[in-house]
């Protein structure tokens, strides 16, 4: 029995498998990231009355998944306060659809996010109201600095 001859057969589907582990933990920790990023805003909105000017009458639901279906996070901005469920919600203001969950972290962790070359890159697929996505990246950029101290 030649071992070796197996072995590049084994390894390729070895390989595969890691990269499908390494797909799946990237997109199930994006998904966490953005849940805990909208979570932390949530509640920057209840305790910090400067931050909570920003959505004082602002009334938005956001919906981001991927296109495989492994990321599904709803953001409802409504009576001053932001409801974050894991589910997806009708009629959305925008519906931003990440490639995968790397494009999402890639987007996320960005010093400076780019939704026009994200969407160059494919990488992003946006429907909607796109107004609403750059008041998000506002809320999102000012908690960054809220929590870094730069503010």
């Amino acid at each position: 029995m030649n071992r070796g001859a197996a072995m590049p057969n084994n390894f390729l589907s070895l390989l595969d498998l890691q990269k499908q582990f390494r797909d799946c933990l990237a997109s199930e920790g994006a998904e966490e990231f953005l849940k805990i990023l909208l979570n932390l805003m949530a509640l920057a909105f209840v305790m910090d009355s400067e931050f909570r000017k920003n959505i004082k009458g602002f009334n938005g639901r956001y919906l981001f998944k991927s296109v495989d279906g492994s990321i599904t996070v709803s953001a409802l901005f409504r009576d001053n306060q932001l409801h974050v469920r894991e589910e997806p919600i009708a009629n959305p203001n925008i519906t931003v659809l990440f490639k995968d969950g790397r494009a999402l972290m890639n987007y996320l962790l960005s010093p400076k996010p780019d939704i026009l070359g994200s969407i160059m890159r494919q990488e992003v697929t946006l429907d909607g109201n796109l107004n609403y996505l750059y008041k998000f990246a506002y809320m999102a950029k000012r908690l960054q600095l809220m929590v870094t101290g730069q503010l």
